[in-house]
């Protein structure tokens, strides 16, 4: 069989995902992004881990600043996750108008994260294009037990697969 890219993204788009924000922080500079590779990974200690582009503007933060948050969202509302595709532009402790706290590592958390967790890196694993970031959980909250985690298949974003125009 033929492993097309057009048959590799229609095979790994279907793969679910959840969707969220992944927040990081490095001194002054602070961004978050929108994200769909994300899994906890280990009980003892609990381990999430999360795969980010080398390009990215937060995968140098969380490189840089040993910690990420992921943030949650409500499925109902994904607005934030375009908002979120490009880097963000912070004002006071707001990322692109949305309010954040300072998390124990100094990560943002979303105040109107559903649920989020707070990691502090502890292993990284080259895969060639992304980095595994795996983090240890050292802080977590829900905000709205009752909200339904928003999942890529909520909104028409794709992401996996091949890169678009191999």
């Amino acid at each position: 069989m033929d492993l097309s890219a057009e048959l590799i993204n229609q095979a790994t788009w279907k793969i679910p995902n959840a969707l969220a924000l992944v927040g990081s922080r490095a001194g002054a500079e602070w961004n978050a992004m929108t994200t769909s590779w994300i899994t906890q990974v280990a009980q003892e200690p609990v381990l999430i881990g999360v795969g980010i582009d080398t390009a990215a503007i937060t995968h140098r933060l969380i490189a840089e600043g040993g910690s990420f948050t992921v943030n949650l969202w409500d499925a109902r509302d994904t607005r934030p996750f375009v908002k979120f595709s490009k880097p963000a532009k912070k004002d006071g402790m707001t990322l692109n108008g949305f309010a954040i706290s300072e998390g124990e590592t100094g990560a943002p958390i979303f105040d109107e994260a559903i649920a989020w967790l707070e990691c502090s890196v502890n292993q990284t694993v080259d895969c060639g294009s992304h980095t595994f970031f795996i983090g240890e959980l050292v802080a977590a909250g829900v905000n709205d037990d009752d909200a339904r985690a928003a999942a890529m298949s909520d909104t028409r974003m794709k992401y996996g697969g091949t890169r678009r125009g191999h």
